[in-house]
């Protein structure tokens, strides 16, 4: 037994000593993420999250707040510079018979990091022509100007699209349009070019306060907007709800939910939309999800006092056992 425990060790020393193999070719990098979908169960239905891509925004457009004290809960979460990536995401739910997207990304208004909702879409095995409802949030570009495809056609041609009728008329009206400062300007026209070929063909259509579509339900949360919206999405005793914009940078308007954005139509409204939501997911346990959330955007809120944390969702399969 000794003889042979000491061959094995002479044995593994000196293999210690053998030189290496030669190494092989090197393998260039692929330079190129994974496509940008996760998917995850809700009772009976399954949510995609797709993701657009990102812009970088500024940190000097949060107000509320000492430019010091954003860049120090910036740093708390490993975040540094004058500028954020930020996430631009949307999700669609399968209802079953019915595919309800919520909110439909950039397209390319906003340069190339953006305009990707249609690939993810496909990649996570969906056809555009196959969604038959979109639900937006609101309409600011990144998230409406995703419904025409790169020549401008409708990129759901079979789908309805669905606003809250005060988000509606402020931005297609033309007097509000010609009101606005020059800069401003362009916001107005992409919201009425965006809707236009569903306007033609019969299938833009508003709702006023909790409208129903079945398996999720509109939330008012005016705010960022004048028609903001939120969404509920519900099944089999779980809910998921869907914030739009009341969160832009979860790094500091979760600690400090008092912190504006300078996109906020109305920020004293917009503050208390996003207050009222938080305190809503926390005390519900709620699953939450935000456009502008590090994708995949879902996870719960947990409140800590008069603030609040953000707690993303670990990378799970799709469970079939429970």
């Amino acid at each position: 037994m000794i003889r042979r425990s000491l061959t094995a060790l002479a044995f593994a020393v000196g293999a210690s000593f053998l030189p290496f193999a030669p190494a092989q070719a090197e393998a260039p990098a692929v330079g190129t993420q994974v496509p940008g979908y996760y998917r995850m169960a809700l009772g009976t239905l399954e949510i995609t999250a797709l993701y657009d891509g990102y812009v970088d925004l500024g940190a000097n457009l949060l107000l509320g707040a000492s430019k010091a004290e954003v860049q120090k809960l910036l740093a708390r979460q490993f975040i540094a510079g004058e500028k954020v990536q930020t996430a631009v995401n949307a999700y669609l739910i399968n209802a079953g018979g019915k595919l309800i997207l919520v909110d439909a990304g950039a397209a390319k208004a906003f340069g190339p990091t953006l305009g990707f909702i249609g690939d993810q879409l496909r990649a996570a095995g969906y056809s555009p022509d196959k969604v038959d409802v979109v639900l937006l949030t609101h309409l600011h570009a990144d998230h409406v100007a995703g419904i025409l495809d790169a020549d401008g056609k409708p990129l759901f041609p079979n789908a309805e699209i669905h606003v809250a009728q005060a988000e509606s008329d402020f931005w297609l009206s033309e007097a509000n349009a010609a009101a606005a400062p020059k800069d401003f300007k362009p916001f107005f026209e992409l919201a009425r070019k965006s809707v236009a070929p569903y306007q033609a063909a019969g299938k833009y259509k508003t709702f006023t306060g909790e409208a129903d579509f079945g398996s999720v339900k509109a939330v008012p949360s005016n705010g960022h907007t004048p028609g903001h919206t939120s969404y509920i999405v519900e099944s089999g005793g779980q809910r998921l709800l869907i914030l739009g914009d009341a969160v832009h940078a979860h790094a500091v308007q979760f600690a400090h939910p008092e912190v504006a954005i300078e996109f906020d139509s109305d920020k004293k409204a917009a503050i208390a939309a996003r207050k009222k939501l938080f305190a809503w997911a926390a005390k519900e346990k709620l699953l939450v999800s935000g456009m502008h959330l590090p994708f995949p955007g879902i996870g719960h809120v947990r409140s800590e006092g008069k603030a609040y944390a953000w707690v993303p969702v670990e990378y799970s399969p799709i469970r079939t056992d429970k």
